[in-house]
């Protein structure tokens, strides 16, 4: 199950020890199909009949999974101030212990050279200068490195360390507090619908994330609504229809058509539609196409036109295996779009996970942290998971 939603009057925050779902692989499994909430035929035909070029498509719905439960399924209430979230349902313990254990096993070839720094008999300047070196391999960047390094000496006087065994643990509480402020859950309801944009280069995994982050809504309950507005890829739209058939969500795409026209159709009918999420899929294009990236501005702006307030969050896809290019893209695509949110995929046999390390400081640096909602770290639904610290800190080093 999973319970990394959090929902404003009612969800529950993330959960330590929940274990989430989801990883990166393009095509679709037979898996059992999540539900969604049924949709009235004559709503719906009526809504398809206002959309103009838009066509929409759907499937049957399934029974409801009880995750949590929707809050127009909870009888009335008076209205009351917003409470504190209320911790969701804990899945069972062993499915997180089994994905953690692929996290480690995926940063192996990120950690194996930090970890052995630590095998010597003293602490000394080649010790510092060793891992030095392998925090730069590791793709933590020269900035990231400085400053956990000298965290690490500080923390090693406070603590009057003696042994290097004892280093490797105060290293991984200074990379767990470099890494906090990134720790967020996503939220959904504090909108109707929420909407999310999300961004990526081609590669990244962005058209199969989302598909997996619909299905995981699904399953919460959550009525979602896709829009197919990566209209410059060959096949995105196809593979995107896949995501939608498989996870019985309905779509909103036209065939060659404008990209932006295509999410203002999608949030329209997500709201007339009695939507809980709209997702929109845009181009995957590299930062220095600087008319593409035009392009994810008007789509922005046609997102606000449409709902007052859209998006809600924007979500930018990056490829753990690119290093310090992911740190290049994240301040590209925040500053064309204002990122509120990053999913990194692949970091499944990556030898550059230190990259978070670099991000992580850029954010703090910003002085407006960047939250990474989910990491993946594998192929399967269930190898997408939301991101912790302190466990991505552990596996780092284990």
């Amino acid at each position: 199950m999973f319970s990394f939603i959090k929902k404003k009057l009612g969800w529950g925050s993330q959960d330590k020890d929940a274990a989430d779902p989801a990883g990166n692989a393009p095509a679709p499994a037979a898996e059992a199909s999540p539900a969604v909430p049924p949709v009235a035929e004559p709503a719906r035909q009526a809504t398809q009949a206002t959309q103009g070029p838009a066509t929409t498509a759907s499937a049957a719905p399934s029974s409801p999974s009880p995750v949590v439960p929707r809050p127009d399924a909870a009888p009335p209430m008076a209205p009351a101030p917003v409470a504190a979230p209320v911790a969701a349902t804990t899945p069972p313990a062993p499915e997180r212990r089994s994905w953690l254990d692929k996290l480690r096993n995926g940063l192996r070839k990120t950690g194996s050279s930090i970890a052995q720094v630590f095998t010597g008999t003293q602490i000394d300047d080649a010790l510092y200068e060793e891992l030095e070196a392998a925090l730069l391999m590791a793709d933590a960047g020269v900035s990231a490195t400085e400053h956990l390094l000298a965290d690490l000496k500080r923390r090693v006087k406070e603590a009057k360390a003696t042994d290097p065994s004892q280093v490797k643990g105060l290293l991984i509480d200074a990379i767990t507090e470099l890494l906090a402020p990134l720790e967020r859950s996503l939220e959904v309801g504090a909108h109707t619908p929420t909407v999310i944009m999300v961004a990526g280069v081609n590669g990244a995994g962005k058209t199969t994330t989302i598909g997996k982050l619909t299905r995981h809504l699904a399953d919460a309950q959550q009525k979602v609504l896709l829009a197919a507005a990566d209209t410059f890829r060959a096949a995105a739209r196809e593979q995107l229809l896949v995501w939608a058939d498989r996870n019985r969500v309905e779509i909103v795409s036209q065939e060659g058509g404008d990209p932006a026209a295509v999410t203002f159709d999608a949030v329209q009918a997500g709201r007339a539609r009695g939507c809980d999420v709209v997702i929109a899929d845009t181009a995957g294009r590299l930062a220095t196409q600087l008319h593409l990236m035009d392009e994810l501005r008007k789509i922005k702006r046609v997102i606000g036109k449409a709902m007052d307030g859209a998006p809600h969050e924007i979500l930018l896809v990056v490829d753990g295996n690119t290093g310090q290019n992911a740190l290049s893209q994240v301040k590209a695509f925040d500053e064309t779009l204002g990122l509120t949110g990053l999913i990194v995929t692949k970091l499944d046999g990556t030898a550059k996970g230190g990259v978070l390390a670099a991000i992580a400081l850029w954010s703090r640096q910003q002085q407006r942290p960047v939250p990474v909602y989910f990491i993946g770290v594998g192929e399967k639904l269930e190898d997408l998971q939301t991101f912790s610290a302190r466990e991505f800190a552990q596996a780092l080093l284990a």
